[in-house]
């Protein structure tokens, strides 16, 4: 069995960086998972240690696993137009999973609970927001 790449959500911090949260399953129970972030075959950095962070990504790019499954990368000076950016989580003695998503920089939100809620959770805030106006209709 892999593991797996639930869900990849990005917003802006400040105005030029990028925050994206990769949530993940793992099959086991190993304490030891590394995550990394990459374009294309440039890495823009990684929790394993054994891995070098492409040159020109050290001041600009952080990856940190955060309890709950959670790698997190902030990436500095988003350029504009459109970036691919790919979530890579492995386990010793396992296959990669990964996940990758287009950011467009101009389409980006800004990070806040509301903008995470509408990214990762759209069908169940419709769901709500339907419910509401169902109640509301009912008691008039």
């Amino acid at each position: 069995m892999l593991d797996k790449v639930i869900q990849l959500t990005y917003c802006s911090v400040n105005v030029d960086d990028l925050r994206m949260d990769c949530k993940y399953s793992l099959t086991t129970e190993s304490p030891e998972a590394f995550c990394k972030y990459t374009q294309g075959a440039r890495l823009l950095d990684t929790t394993d240690p054994d891995e070098e962070q492409h040159a020109p990504f050290k001041n600009r790019a952080k990856v940190r696993i955060f309890p709950g499954n959670n790698c997190r990368l902030l990436f500095k000076n988003l350029p504009n137009g459109k970036s691919n950016f790919t979530c890579n989580i492995k386990q010793t003695d396992s296959a990669t999973a990964f996940k990758t998503s287009v950011v467009e920089k101009k389409l980006l939100l800004p990070c806040s609970a509301w903008s995470v809620l509408l990214q990762s959770c759209s069908g169940l805030l419709l769901t709500l927001m339907t419910l509401l106006m169902l109640l509301e209709i009912h008691w008039q």
